[in-house]
């Protein structure tokens, strides 16, 4: 395969490839299908020395400008059983695929072990990337491997948890290996002796209204999915990228001077004795749920969540993030880290 046969488009709106829906376009775009692919763009001199952004869902990203590169857009398709061992069953999915579709498709299969990840917006070959987690799991969790290439030298990489540095929403991706290697394949370890886990207890509460004392892995899956549909948008509704800001990190000490003066303090303990705080309760106590600067808004069910109200600009975007970090830090001496990538 040569450059002259792959599918580039140039002058390309990335509007229908952002959940935010903003409106941007990128000097070049390429669907990618397979590895030959890339080793085809890594052959072409003038196409491999463009800027990259490699695109899965468009979930995480806040698009301020028109992007003056090449997108890779990861379109591969399977999942399949690759083994299984007396601990685990692997799955292994392309980068491509859709991750709320495997997390369904697992759960068809009998498996249990990512049903509290519902609902997550998004591509499998991202999910390593920010080491999606939500209602208590992380995806280090279930992780076994995954396949990369390396878009410098050309080689395939196989690396494993402790290989991609896992932390919270962080990964090597983020890191070291950051506009360097391109996600192929995702293979996750689902656990054979499977045990719901409700230690968030909005999934808790939302099992016992269902009067499910003994849920199975689907209807934990359910619940995930009741929750996250009334509490956040449907990005085909309303242009958003989920949970705009990370939950801040804060010492024992930190949090206790907090919690004196706001008694009301969402807090919760981490196993290396820092605590989690949440930024939606944050946000909601500074006064932004339901506010807008211009198109770009605060969601008004969930603090978390900042919203395109109809035509916001990433710059909107942007601005309205800048002010709910300003006033979360004047009223709370925290800093709010936003969770997607600004391009």
């Amino acid at each position: 395969m040569t450059i002259s046969q792959l599918s580039l488009q140039f002058d390309f709106s990335l509007r229908q490839h952002n959940t935010f829906g903003i409106d941007a376009k990128a000097h070049a775009y390429l669907p990618v299908t397979s590895v030959e692919t890339l080793h085809a763009l890594r052959s072409d001199a003038a196409a491999s020395a463009l800027p990259r952004l490699v695109l899965g869902g468009g979930s995480n990203l806040v698009l301020t400008q028109d992007f003056p590169g090449l997108v890779l857009h990861m379109c591969s398709r399977g999942r399949e059983i690759v083994g299984e061992d007396n601990d685990a069953v692997y799955v292994k999915a392309a980068a491509g695929e859709n991750w709320h579709a495997l997390v369904l498709w697992t759960l068809e299969q009998g498996l249990g072990g990512l049903e509290n990840l519902s609902l997550i917006p998004g591509s499998v070959g991202a999910a390593p990337i920010q080491n999606i987690g939500a209602y208590g799991i992380e995806l280090q969790e279930r992780f076994h491997e995954l396949t990369a290439i390396d878009m410098e030298s050309g080689e395939l990489l196989t690396l494993d948890r402790k290989a991609c540095a896992f932390a919270y929403r962080d990964s090597i991706f983020k890191q070291r290996l950051r506009d360097r290697a391109v996600v192929l394949d995702v293979t996750l370890a689902l656990p054979k002796r499977w045990q719901p886990d409700l230690r968030y207890a909005d999934v808790a509460q939302e099992l016992d209204a269902r009067k499910l004392a003994q849920p199975t892995a689907r209807d934990v899956s359910d619940a995930v999915i009741a929750i996250r549909t009334r509490k956040l948008p449907d990005p085909a509704l309303i242009g958003n990228a989920g949970s705009f800001f990370k939950n801040p990190i804060v010492t024992e000490q930190q949090r206790n001077a907090l919690l004196e003066r706001h008694p009301q303090l969402v807090n919760h303990v981490q196993p290396d004795g820092a605590y989690k705080l949440a930024a939606g309760w944050l946000i909601d106590q500074c006064g932004w749920k339901g506010k807008s600067l211009g198109a770009a808004g605060v969601y008004e069910k969930q603090a978390l969540v900042l919203v395109n109200r109809g035509g916001a600009t990433g710059q909107e975007v942007v601005h309205l993030a800048q002010a709910v970090q300003a006033d979360v830090l004047a009223r709370f001496g925290v800093t709010l880290e936003p969770e997607p990538i600004f391009i």
